[in-house]
């Protein structure tokens, strides 16, 4: 016995309309010009029916796969996932599927994926890329896929339409080193792993510590993670400086600079205090709790899906926008 599969007809009568309004929000249409309670009795419909769309059908027909691009430098990052879920929870309700792709900030595997892309695999991208530049991305958009990129320093648009999201990390690193000159802090060290936010972040630390009149100390290490976190806080330590505060690029480093300080019987925040950069979700758990700068990731994720999906309907067209995030200092218990 061979069972008949559900189409869009089906569904159009089930639900009592056109199958051209069918096709338009099952289809990966733009159903913005049908009335709210009609694309809720055409998905009702589809569920009842048991309606799978044809993946393959759609994209020769429309030459589209349906399908966005999330390109991130360390899945393993707590940073990502936040921002992953943002661009998912946009790209379902408008029918798109959201595959993540790990590069690690190398620029061979962010040329790899330039590579992968061009073959037809996706529509859109939302990517933080550490060494392509618009350039680069150029390839893509020559071939209709649209682009945006999450950033960590300020942007201001350009002739490509390449959107950017970004959250200023310049600004967010004077507002903590000023949090510690307020409580007395004079020794301020900064540890910070190599590529992406890196230079930005380290600006604004050396731009508020210039301003004050203080001596800063930068550690880099070859990575953000916890390890990196734990070597560099070791090199400040042993240097001479005596800080009585240390900055992290990002969390997991500054929760290896709780472990190293731990590990000399070096009470937080008692005599030293530390900051981390993300809010990731172990921030609040750690002891004592880390103070950190949150970028709202799961919003700015939120947002990049809407601009992209935008381009991807042409409802939005010409040179590439900027838009600036909002970042916030979460005060806890580590300062």
């Amino acid at each position: 016995m061979t069972l008949r599969r559900t189409t869009q007809k089906d569904v159009a009568l089930r639900a009592g309309v056109s199958q051209a309004a069918v096709s338009m929000v099952l289809g990966g249409g733009n159903a913005t010009s049908l009335p709210p309670e009609t694309v809720q009795r055409i998905q009702n419909a589809a569920r009842e029916l048991g309606y799978v769309p044809n993946s393959l059908a759609q994209a020769l027909k429309t030459r589209r796969t349906m399908t966005i691009a999330c390109v991130v430098p360390d899945i393993t990052n707590p940073f990502y996932p936040a921002l992953i879920r943002g661009v998912q929870r946009i790209a379902q309700v408008e029918g798109y599927d959201v595959i993540t792709l790990n590069t690690d900030g190398i620029a061979a595997n962010e040329q790899h994926f330039l590579e992968w892309a061009l073959r037809g695999r996706v529509d859109g991208v939302v990517g933080v890329f550490f060494t392509l530049r618009a350039a680069d991305l150029k390839l893509l958009l020559d071939n209709s896929i649209a682009i945006v990129r999450i950033e960590s320093s300020r942007k201001a648009g350009g002739p490509l339409p390449i959107d950017d999201i970004f959250v200023d990390s310049r600004a967010a690193s004077v507002v903590v080193v000023n949090h510690l000159i307020a409580h007395a802090h004079r020794r301020i060290a900064m540890v910070a792993g190599v590529g992406g936010p890196q230079r930005t972040r380290i600006d604004g630390y050396r731009e508020a510590l210039v301003t004050a009149g203080l001596e800063p100390l930068v550690v880099t290490e070859d990575s953000f993670t916890e390890t990196a976190g734990l070597d560099a806080a070791n090199t400040i330590l042993d240097s001479g400086f005596n800080p009585t505060a240390i900055f992290a690029a990002n969390d997991l480093m500054a929760i290896g600079v709780m472990r190293a300080l731990r590990d000399r019987n070096l009470r937080v925040p008692e005599d030293v205090a530390v900051v981390g950069f993300d809010n990731i979700s172990a921030a609040p758990l750690v002891t004592p709790p880390l103070t950190t700068v949150t970028q709202f990731q799961d919003r700015m994720g939120e947002r990049a899906a809407e601009i992209l999906i935008q381009r991807l309907r042409g409802e939005r067209d010409g040179a590439g926008t900027a838009l600036e995030m909002p970042f916030e200092l979460i005060e806890r218990a580590s300062s």
